[in-house]
């Protein structure tokens, strides 16, 4: 029943998402054939008629929709000789294949971080963990990105500056590393916080007594513990990496989802703005789902 009920929640969701970016579309100035405003008006009167642009609100919204439910999401604007449903297809194996690498190399970095510094138990490891973190996460990406450029790329010459090519595993390296370290940042504070927490729980505390190392202590019995507490920070990190992805696709060049809605958005691509938004939308979606149901596993007081 309560499946039920986030299903049929999603689906409100996304269908006023729909209705809200085909207002704001229409009532931002500008249209998608601008530049065709020097044909002749029955050229003019053809394109309004073949991409519904001469509906009402009301009329291209049920039209849309009605579609959309049946899995057309009509051609695009800009790109003539592709449906949107092609163009996200291409392009969402990137934006998800960066993302997940990106929430891998956080998630794995940020547990090695805060468990070494845990198990050394100094005052200035604790101090300098806490800097590092307030610095990266107050970094926006539109900054991060071009540094690293800087370095890896201008300065060093270790990896390209820029382009996709999937064969190639050097095209990956920055755009992950900009994903990453802003999240890395705010898992390693999350765990940091939990592992200090645990570290003063009786079972640990126990542990300690026994006369077990503070780092077998801290790897085998506070770790998992303070996991478990902050694994709610999953979701929004992931819904992070995949609404961060639009600037770093930008600046890199690569042809995932969120180029593609600047693009279109800067284009008014209206078909493919709405295609774009409702995949993440539903993406978003069942992110949640997921976590939610992986902390009732993890956290049986969850449960209740």
């Amino acid at each position: 029943m309560a499946l039920l009920r986030r299903l049929l929640g999603t689906l409100a969701t996304l269908v006023l998402l729909s209705l809200l970016c085909l207002a704001l579309l229409r009532a931002a100035p500008g249209g998608p054939f601008d530049q065709e405003k020097l044909a002749a008006p029955e050229v003019q009167a053809a394109l309004a008629e073949r991409y519904r642009l001469d509906q009402s609100w009301w009329q291209q919204s049920l039209d849309y929709l009605s579609h959309a439910l049946r899995g057309d999401l009509g051609p695009s604007f800009h790109y003539p000789d592709f449906a949107v449903h092609e163009l996200i297809a291409a392009a969402l194996p990137i934006t998800l294949g960066l993302g997940s690498l990106a929430l891998l190399l956080a998630l794995a970095a940020a547990i090695g971080v805060a468990a070494t510094v845990a198990s050394g138990g100094s005052a200035w490891g604790d101090r300098l963990l806490a800097m590092a973190c307030l610095g990266l996460m107050a970094l926006p990406k539109f900054v991060l990105a071009p540094l690293l450029i800087l370095l890896f790329a201008l300065g060093l010459k270790w990896l390209p500056a820029g382009g996709w090519d999937p064969a190639d595993p050097r095209h990956y390296v920055l755009p992950v590393l900009t994903l990453a370290l802003p999240q890395f940042a705010l898992l390693l504070r999350a765990l940091h916080q939990s592992l200090e927490a645990a570290l003063h729980s009786a079972p640990v505390r126990a542990a300690l007594a026994r006369g077990l190392s503070r780092r077998r202590v801290v790897w085998r019995h506070a770790l998992p513990l303070a996991l478990s507490q902050s694994s709610g920070y999953l979701g929004p990190v992931a819904i992070a990496l995949l609404t961060g992805s639009a600037v770093v696709e930008q600046v890199y060049g690569l042809p995932g989802l969120g180029r593609y809605l600047v693009q279109a958005a800067l284009n008014r691509d209206y078909t493919l703005v709405l295609g774009v938004v409702l995949t993440v939308a539903l993406i978003v979606s069942v992110v949640q789902l997921i976590v939610e149901l992986l902390l009732r596993w993890i956290d049986p007081r969850v449960r209740g």
